[in-house]
């Protein structure tokens, strides 16, 4: 499942804002603990487990950086991979890999061996300026896998908006509709994000229904602040709205990434250290040209391919029959067996070139900087 969306939203670093020192990659879902630590897979109703993937959806739209601003733009080959431990002693793995640069293309993988669970799916941001603001259209797919109970959970999104970028208040908002579907256990969820109007309304809030897909009968309706508190009514019991998720009673679950002399060149936080670090100085000369050196980079691996006739291959994934991008570990393939399947997992995400395996002796927290109250902070 995706977090991060509005990496792609912003200005140009030379622009009014400072950009925010934090790699596109790294910004994915980081509330795994909603979905696996209240062990919605292991629900023995099918309604429950589809509450269970709906409040981690839901969940993890309340994260994002503070403020409207724009991280870097990953390049080509770019990959970020980290790994979860979780207070029961289970781990879970994660990489995203940047597979193409035009149309800029996101693929990841996300797997809990323990708790027999797979995510995959690929991002296709495409922009869109309205005047006074600019949208951010999310494409793509993102499917999860309960592999105990032979279901899949598909998602899609809502669109992006950053309001305010030419003159008054700069506001983040989500629009439109979205919507997960498991056809194996006939249930699907849609969900209306509904922005605010230019004189009446609220920010943040939504509606959305659980319904049976053969006979769109609807089993439960959500409601309420999607940065703050949502509720849950069961409309067959016609039951009292109970809370489903309140983000400040969450507690985000960090993804562990190897120390800085462990990481590859085209590592996420290795690539864009000095960038980082020039920000974080507040010296967006030093920082410019930084990113301009990476992305003379960029250049000239495009014209060595020209020249050899070649095309860039990622490294983790590969582009298949249904036009979409799916790790080259293919997900029948992992072993059942919660140990043999992470150690096949970790196998593949975390060796090096030379065979080697990647350092975890002395994991480094990846930092997240997170705004979870209110809409984004206005910029005057």
């Amino acid at each position: 499942m995706y977090h991060g969306f509005a990496s792609h939203v912003g200005r140009d670093m030379t622009g009014a804002d400072t950009p925010e020192s934090r790699p596109s990659l790294t910004q994915y879902h980081p509330l795994p603990h909603v979905l696996f630590g209240h062990s919605a897979n292991k629900a023995d109703d099918p309604v429950k487990r589809f509450i269970g993937v709906v409040k981690y959806y839901m969940s993890g739209w309340h994260i994002h950086p503070k403020g409207v601003k724009k991280p870097y733009n990953p390049v080509l080959g770019e990959f970020f991979r980290s790994k979860y431990a979780f207070s029961d002693g289970t781990n879970a793995y994660f990489i995203a890999e940047q597979v193409s640069h035009h149309p800029p293309i996101t693929a990841m993988f996300y797997n809990s061996p323990d708790h027999h669970i797979t995510i995959e799916g690929d991002l296709r941001p495409k922009s869109r300026f309205f005047g006074n603001s600019v949208g951010m259209i999310l494409e793509g797919y993102a499917k999860i896998h309960f592999d105990n109970w032979k279901e899949t959970y598909e998602v899609t999104y809502p669109n992006m908006y950053a309001r305010g970028i030419l003159f008054g208040k700069m506001v983040l908002e989500l629009g439109e509709t979205a919507s997960v579907t498991c056809k194996e256990s006939d249930l699907m969820f849609e969900v209306e994000f509904k922005t605010k109007g230019l004189i009446w309304g609220t920010y943040n809030q939504i509606a959305g229904k659980i319904r049976r897909i053969s006979t769109r009968e609807v089993l439960h309706e959500i409601t309420g602040n999607w940065q703050t508190t949502m509720y849950i009514a069961d409309k067959v019991r016609k039951t009292e709205p109970v809370v489903l998720f309140d983000s400040r009673k969450e507690q985000v679950v960090p993804q562990l990434v190897a120390c800085a002399a462990e990481q590859e060149p085209h590592e996420s936080r290795n690539l864009w250290k000095h960038v980082t670090k020039a920000i974080k100085d507040s010296d967006l000369d030093a920082a410019t040209t930084y990113k301009s050196a990476i992305e003379e980079e960029q250049r000239q691996g495009v014209k060595k391919r020209e020249a050899e006739k070649t095309r860039f291959t990622p490294r983790f994934f590969q582009l298949e029959i249904d036009g979409n991008y799916h790790p080259k570990m293919l997900i029948k393939d992992i072993p059942h067996d919660p140990q043999q399947a992470g150690e096949q997992v970790s196998k593949w995400i975390f060796s090096r070139p030379d065979g080697q395996m990647q350092d975890f002796d002395k994991p480094e927290t990846d930092p997240v900087v997170l705004a979870v109250t209110g809409v984004s902070p206005p910029r005057n």
